[in-house]
């Protein structure tokens, strides 16, 4: 953590990436979406 933190400080127009699942494209390749979308739905089920 400490070096993502060191990267944004020191280089310029560097960010944190987004962590959120839904963000990712290997996640979206296996058809895993976030949990409030998947109990949505289930719910639906």
């Amino acid at each position: 953590m400490i070096f993502f933190c060191i990267k944004v400080i020191i280089k310029p127009g560097s960010s944190f990436s987004s962590q959120h699942i839904e963000d990712s494209q290997a996640m979206k390749d296996r058809g895993i979406h976030c949990v409030l979308h998947q109990d949505k739905e289930a719910r639906k089920k």
